[in-house]
């Protein structure tokens, strides 16, 4: 066979039988690999499992003498020489049942992992021990040099950690230099090896505050029995767990958990409550019971033999310790300080993101935010940074025009595309697919939109999300700041203000009402300002809303401002729950990578230490970063009122949707499924339907539940 070698070509599987030679392309999906093998008389699986996940060429021997090689490695389980950074989807369970067999967990771990395919369609592998009871299951997408060392699960090469993980490692380079100083060697350019290096000299949990990245971990100590689960600091990268049966099942989003014998997916009622009071469901709770998200900055040990333990989170870095450090040793220049340092943290950060082996972009608005995020690009880029935006024809909603007078001043190789109403009402439909639980804030349609379109020309897009919560970008905060005084009213006073108000029918007249009315200090008052339904346990049947941060006060960071109080709690709660999980869900959904440099744990720091007149004048929000901004685009080209990605639902769920709410809303449906009262619903809906008032807020997160239910069912 040896003269036949240099003639097979990578990634195909050859059958030799007596004289002949049949050619097969390998199918990327594993388990379709292992029929393929089956149907050729291959009877050991496990053979060819082995042979699928290891870097050499090798032989499988069927019974009936028939030889089958595997030249290189199936992509879908290929290594890569230096693969990088992957966005991933990861998944796996430890179980102390007895009398599992490796084939059958490796088999498990396959399928639970093909339900994240769209996370990672470019490579798929899996890692089992059965003598411990742990499967891990891993689907990657490829970003840097895709030949196959960074293949994963990937076990360290002292043999003690494995490593399946999802995300980037930005600054893996200096990480190595450091290792190898340390006597470390590397057979690869892999950040995840890097990684390995890093647990086997520091230990797992002591390395984490040395990485600067976005991530979700998994890492088995095969000398401890331990399987520790890890999230970035900010909540970038999503990771739940839960328990089923004896088992621990996790995941990079709860597709996984439906494949896992004996998942009974309950619906958590109190969770539910979370959705409406804010259109998503705050971490650490899912809408699943016995599954949790593992929150932000956090991390969490299981041991094989107890797997089913109730186990803490435990912290490794505190946003609200950051902020509350940042009070206490605020930054000590001028303005014109602040803004040459944070134009030099920017530029570093986006210049770490933008390390990519596939083709690169940006998101484009022509906000503060995203024009400085590809002025950042454009300044570290030798190249034309590629940029995109959407438009629509209702001027209310259109950004393009001014994404497109940014992009020509910078000189990007700028794509826009103009969507109609039946475009985004086409995306409506799949939001339930797209959110593997009910998620409820409308700009979810054209952040899918946008990232479709994005897509079809590169693989990863930086974004610029983070700026509003970071430095006060939100017209919420000067709202607040104007009312919160309203607070200290007595009662009586309060009460028939609020009814004043109300009764002129002005809606923003009502929603000072609606705010102030029961509120007897600022913090309550940002809790309405924050909330969509007020009382939403009241709403729910049989449930008793749970507390998290947002709905404790007495638990938001000990901040005298409360303009800079409400900033913290955003930063803390809308950011992670909402903006991430949106953003994640629509690129993920067309294999699309985003990165936000805004969310670098350096520029999160240097925010925290700027005195709040840096962001906040009591007009205007994001002093300094517009001021980084006007460096190098005329201020003229993006002052201009924030605009967001907002949808004229009021209107659609009077015109298009109407007949689709309707069904969702029907009073005889919502008494059957028993999870409303449908009688505040039902009397917000026909008020909506009737022009006579905006309920599209209020009626969006209860679509959203009922749409997926249905979808569920």
């Amino acid at each position: 066979t040896r003269p036949w070698l240099g003639l097979l070509r990578e990634y195909e599987c050859y059958l030799l039988q007596d004289r002949g030679l049949a050619s097969i392309t390998a199918d990327r999906n594993v388990r379709s690999a292992q029929r393929f093998f089956a149907d050729l008389g291959v009877d050991d699986l496990a053979d060819v499992r082995c042979l699928s996940t290891t870097v050499h060429a090798g032989w499988v021997h069927a019974p009936n003498g028939r030889i089958v090689y595997a030249h290189g490695v199936p992509r879908s389980c290929g290594t890569s020489a230096e693969a990088l950074e992957t966005v991933c989807g990861i998944t796996g369970f430890l179980a102390t049942a007895t009398g599992w067999e490796a084939a059958k967990m490796s088999d498990l771990a396959a399928r639970m992992a093909d339900t994240l395919q769209h996370r990672g369609p470019d490579d798929a592998g899996t890692w089992v021990d059965p003598a411990a009871g742990i499967a891990f299951g891993h689907r990657r997408l490829s970003i840097l040099d895709l030949s196959p060392q960074g293949h994963q699960p990937m076990l360290s090469a002292c043999g003690r950690y494995v490593l399946s993980y999802n995300g980037e490692i930005y600054n893996f380079r200096a990480l190595r230099a450091d290792l190898e100083a340390h006597g470390h060697r590397f057979r690869s350019e892999s950040d995840t090896e890097v990684m390995l290096a890093a647990f086997t000299e520091w230990g797992v949990v002591e390395s984490i505050p040395r990485l600067n990245g976005m991530f979700a971990m998994t890492v088995w100590d095969r000398g401890a029995r331990e399987l520790t689960l890890l999230r970035d600091r900010l909540g970038q990268k999503p990771l739940y767990y839960g328990r089923v049966g004896r088992a621990l099942v996790f995941g990079s989003e709860l597709s996984p958990f439906h494949v896992f014998p004996g998942f009974t997916a309950a619906i958590d009622r109190d969770a539910l409550t979370l959705l409406l009071r804010r259109g998503c469901i705050a971490a650490p709770f899912s809408i699943f019971e016995n599954v949790r998200k593992l929150l932000p900055g956090h991390y969490v040990t299981f041991r094989a033999d107890d797997p089913h333990r109730e186990v803490a989170q435990t912290s490794y870095w505190s946003l609200s310790a950051v902020i509350e450090q940042g009070l206490a040793d605020p930054f000590p220049g001028t303005e014109a300080d602040a803004v040459a340092a944070l134009d030099e943290l920017l530029r570093d950060a986006a210049k770490l993101c933008m390390v990519s082996d596939v083709p690169l972009g940006a998101f484009l608005s022509g906000g503060t935010d995203s024009s400085t995020i590809v002025a950042m690009m454009q300044a570290t880029n030798a190249g034309r940074t590629q940029t995109f935006s959407i438009g629509f024809g209702d001027t209310g909603f259109n950004e393009a025009p001014h994404a497109a007078r940014v992009a020509a001043h910078l000189g990007t190789d700028h794509t826009e595309m103009y969507v109609t109403e039946r475009d985004a009402l086409d995306v409506i439909p799949k939001l339930p697919s797209i959110h593997d639980e009910p998620f409820a804030d409308a700009s979810q349609i054209p952040t899918y939109l946008l990232s479709k379109l994005t897509r079809q020309h590169v693989t990863v897009a930086l974004s610029g999300d983070g700026g509003d919560e970071l430095f006060g970008g939100y017209g919420k905060y000067r709202y607040f700041d104007r009312v919160r005084h309203l607070a200290r009213l007595p009662k009586p006073v309060r009460h028939a203000l609020a009814a004043s108000l109300r009764s002129t029918g002005a809606r923003r007249l009502r929603r000072i009402a609606a705010v102030i009315e029961d509120a007897d200090s600022p913090d309550d008052i940002y809790l309405r300002l924050a909330s969509i339904w007020k009382r939403p346990d009241e709403l729910v049947l049989g449930a008793t809303e749970p507390d998290v941060l947002l709905n404790c006060p007495r638990d938001w960071p000990r901040i005298d401002q409360p303009v800079r109080r409400a900033m913290a709690v955003d930063a803390l709660t809308y950011l992670p729950d909402d903006i991430l999980v949106k953003v994640d869900r629509a690129a993920m959904a067309v294999s699309l990578e985003t990165r936000i440099p805004l969310l670098d744990h350096r520029v999160v720091e240097f925010a925290a230490r700027l005195p709040l007149r840096m962001n906040y004048d009591g007009r205007q929000g994001k002093q300094v970063l517009r001021q980084v901004l006007y460096r190098y685009v005329p201020k003229e080209l993006v002052e201009r009122p924030k605009m967001g990605f907002d949808m004229p639902l009021a209107s659609w769920l009077r015109g298009e949707l109407r007949g689709w709410a309707e069904d969702l809303l029907d009073e005889t449906r919502l008494r059957q499924e028993g999870y409303f009262q449908p009688g505040s619903i039902r009397s917000k809906w026909q008020e909506h339907v009737a022009a006579e008032h905006d309920w599209s807020g209020y009626l969006w997160p209860v679509l959203m539940f009922q749409a997926w239910l249905a979808v569920r069912s």
